[in-house]
């Protein structure tokens, strides 16, 4: 998210080291590929998790997936992965259609059986209440994509005064703690992208097979 100092940049280099760049907007695609990074991930607002703006507010750099991917791929000349909302193999074509070298998909395998989510978040990816995502504040500080539950409907009238990350996120995490360890899925941050009722439902292996 944003970009590494100059001298880092020149270190990785001198390493052989590859470094990409996520962009939410068309600007930020330039900037990563004026910077010297070698690739650039274009992150569309139907992205699950926080989101990377880092030149305009995010609530300026919302552009969909399949809108940010052709401008991005027109704009740099520097390899394109697509991200957000890319869930199958549908998905994987219609990105490369548009221009993309690749994709990055993070819901999909979080829904896996071999993923690190909890079982109560995992479960919740299974479920209808995947369907419904918004973009919130509430659990870290940072705006972030997440199923829809109870904390989030019942405080988001305080978006406003919540304080920045990682004030938020240090915050929240004894309740974010106690609610996985109850199962309670009311109070624990379920991120997840707008495809993710298209996620895998199967190991690892099977999902990235149905992919291929």
């Amino acid at each position: 998210m944003g970009l590494p100092p100059v001298w880092a940049v020149e270190r990785a280099k001198i390493k052989g080291i590859v470094l990409i760049g996520t962009a939410t907007t068309v600007a930020e695609a330039r900037v990563i590929e004026a910077s010297g990074l070698d690739a650039v991930i274009a992150s569309g607002s139907d992205a699950g998790g926080h989101r990377g703006a880092f030149l305009s507010p995010v609530e300026e750099s919302l552009v969909g997936t399949f809108s940010l991917i052709p401008q991005v791929a027109d704009a740099v000349d520097i390899p394109v992965v697509a991200a957000g909302g890319v869930a199958d193999r549908r998905g994987i074509l219609a990105a490369h259609a548009l221009g993309a070298d690749g994709v990055q998909i993070g819901t999909g395998f979080l829904a896996t059986a071999e993923s690190g989510a909890s079982d109560v978040h995992r479960k919740m990816l299974a479920s209808s209440d995947a369907e419904t995502t918004v973009l919130t504040r509430l659990f870290s500080g940072r705006h972030a994509r997440g199923i829809v539950n109870s904390l989030i409907r019942e405080l988001s009238a305080e978006e406003g005064a919540v304080p920045p990350y990682p004030l938020q996120n240090a915050l929240m995490q004894p309740l974010r703690k106690a609610a996985a360890q109850l199962g309670e899925s009311d109070y624990l941050n379920l991120w997840a992208g707008q495809a993710a009722p298209l996620a895998g439902r199967m190991s690892a292996a099977e999902y990235m097979e149905s992919l291929v």
